[in-house]
């Protein structure tokens, strides 16, 4: 076994296009505002959208002469990845180097890890050292094929999906490895502007009964702003508007309402305030 006391929040799901890494990003810069060292992991090793936007954040800091108190940025380490031609070589390859690469975040109050919009060994590794899981999806039937499976004649929940059953999975490997407390997963309904309001009741109505029956909370996500595609560009995040040094670009009621949405998300985590020695599995994830 292996002890930390980081709190591993993990932001995924196998879809791309949901806002996993503006997610991540904002988790990432509250629990810094909130006075915790806190590290970064980026497991989407072709599109490193995460780390670009880290990129983003310490060029814009550089260029307006901002400190880090003004304008804090996380620990940051190279995801680990294979090359290997034998899936099996490349697996424990991947395993080895994930379990390295939490040591190096062993001093961090909380690692938060964005995954890629697809199953890979990395996010599956990710997803069973997870304390808690944050799932964003867009507010349609398309997204809610990621949590369960439909019948197509009657319209009911047929199934878990295959990323559903990975979450169970990572539950049962943490409950046999004897680590204390189970995983908090938080399911965020991102994009709930729209003219379909039937179509959006129906969604709800499903995932309110899929919560209870798979095991998470349901939590209004992000609405759809121009403004985080906008803050990509410079590393920014809504938390960081109107710090010392940097501009305010919302009007105070979309700023107040935006700032809400991230409360609702924090607030549903439970994350510890104190760091408690949890033990780890290090059974490899095949």
């Amino acid at each position: 076994m292996t002890e930390t006391s980081t709190h591993v929040i993990v932001v995924g799901n196998e879809k791309g296009g949901s806002g996993k890494t503006t997610v991540a990003m904002h988790l990432i810069v509250a629990l810094m505002r909130a006075g915790f060292k806190t590290g970064a992991m980026d497991l989407d090793i072709r599109q490193k959208s995460l780390s670009r936007y880290l990129e983003n954040r310490a060029k814009w800091a550089i260029k307006n002469d901002l400190e880090l108190d003004a304008l804090p940025i996380p620990q940051l380490f190279p995801a680990p990845s294979s090359n290997e031609d034998s899936r099996e070589r490349a697996y424990a390859q991947e395993t080895a180097g994930f379990q390295q690469a939490l040591q190096k975040y062993a001093t961090c109050d909380f690692l938060v890890i964005d995954c890629p919009g697809a199953y890979t060994h990395l996010s599956k590794l990710a997803h069973a050292h997870a304390d808690s899981i944050v799932t964003p999806m867009n507010d349609s039937f398309i997204d809610f094929d990621l949590l369960a499976k439909i019948d197509p004649e009657t319209g009911e929940i047929s199934g878990p999906s295959l990323y559903s059953e990975m979450v169970w999975e990572a539950r049962q490997m943490r409950a046999k490895a004897g680590v204390m407390g189970g995983i908090n997963w938080i399911v965020m309904r991102n994009r709930m502007g729209g003219a379909n309001a039937h179509n959006k009741k129906r969604v709800g109505e499903k995932l309110e009964n899929l919560s209870r029956r798979i095991g998470f909370k349901l939590t209004k996500g992000f609405g759809e702003r121009v403004v985080y595609r906008e803050l990509f560009t410079m590393g920014l995040t809504l938390l960081d508007l109107g710090a010392p040094g940097i501009p305010t670009r919302l009007s105070s009621m979309s700023h107040l309402t935006a700032k809400q949405e991230i409360r609702n998300v924090l607030s549903l985590l439970r994350l510890p305030e104190k760091k408690s020695k949890r033990a780890r599995p290090e059974k490899e994830v095949a």
